[in-house]
């Protein structure tokens, strides 16, 4: 069984972890030049990182991101769909391998090499991200570098894209063996993935370790200006993930934007100068986030919550090809 699911799979593996070993060549080719450049222009090195840095940058987000949807609409979904489809299973379930086995043979070898891409690609990224991400948490980071918590960069990091690649990889071959058939799986697996990643990352995430509040003083030195509509002012904590802010009133009642603001920026204010009128008035900002602390702890508690589901799944799995008809 092991032998005959290598000869099936062997392909796809060589083209992943052929572009694996291209995608590390890349980190371990420029990385010792941001070390370099970090040890002689200290943290502000940042800000002397040039075009292609951004680039590499970028192509390590995205690669963490889309491997564990890739694997599973490419790996997972047609795992036995395509068996189903075709026929091929009844083959195998008329000789001496089980079922169960013959199942367990596939999610063992191709999950494991799911889970092994995907931790390899994310360490090679974290590796070559690491100087920046130190340059962030002292107050030093550049317009287009995100801290590592934040929302656009989290599952590109850590141990979260393993969770996210074996749960995708289970998801996938669930519903291809729901729908028997190959290119329904593999849209329905994307689509699922989409909306398991959305919930997940907005309403499971920021409840998964309890956040810190702390209300902020506003004044000229910390006034930030407007942000989607709400005041913004700087709490001391870089690398932050913020989750809510909400202005109060010397009360400490919750007010919108307040008019001595509005009237003060109609008239021709400086921000920076209305910012301090609001702190005359007692106005303070209170703001919900997950200090630059928290990121290992909502990594691990994440990648819990998706390695469960992907463990769950794998038992679905077994229990629909039981009762699968030959």
């Amino acid at each position: 069984m092991i032998w005959l699911t290598w000869r099936q799979f062997r392909v796809q593996a060589a083209w992943v972890f052929g572009a694996l070993a291209l995608f590390s060549a890349v980190m371990l080719a420029t990385g010792p030049h941001l070390v370099h450049l970090q040890h002689t222009a200290g943290d502000n090195f940042v800000q002397l990182l040039g075009g292609d840095d951004f680039s590499v940058y970028l192509l390590g987000a995205l690669l963490c991101r889309a491997v564990p949807v890739i694997i599973g609409v490419f790996w997972g979904a047609p795992l036995v769909a395509r068996e189903l489809e075709t026929g091929t299973h009844r083959l195998v379930w008329n000789q001496s391998a089980t079922r169960t086995r013959w199942l367990a043979v596939k999610l063992g070898l191709v999950g494991l090499a799911a889970v092994a891409a995907t931790g390899l690609l994310t360490l090679a990224a974290s590796w070559w991200y690491a100087p920046i991400e130190q340059a962030i948490v002292h107050g030093h980071g550049a317009a287009g570098y995100s801290a590592r918590l934040s929302p656009t960069m989290f599952d590109s990091r850590g141990v979260v894209p393993v969770g996210w690649a074996a749960f995708a990889f289970a998801l996938g071959v669930a519903v291809g063996i729901v729908l028997r058939r190959t290119v329904p799986a593999m849209a329905t697996t994307l689509a699922a993935f989409a909306v398991a990643e959305g919930v997940i990352s907005v309403l499971v995430r920021p409840m998964l370790v309890a956040p810190s509040r702390v209300s902020t003083p506003i004044t000229a030195d910390n006034f930030m200006g407007l942000r989607n509509g709400a005041l913004s002012v700087d709490f001391n904590q870089h690398g932050a993930w913020v989750i809510a802010s909400r202005t109060l009133d010397a009360a400490g009642h919750p007010v919108s934007v307040p008019p001595a603001f509005t009237n003060c920026m109609q008239s021709g204010g400086d921000p920076q100068v209305c910012g301090g009128v609001l702190g005359k008035l007692g106005y303070q900002q209170e703001t919900t986030f997950h200090a630059a602390s928290h990121f290992w702890p909502l990594q691990w508690a994440e990648s819990g919550v998706l390695l469960a589901l992907a463990l769950l799944i794998s038992g679905l799995c077994f229990w629909l090809v039981r009762r699968q008809a030959v």
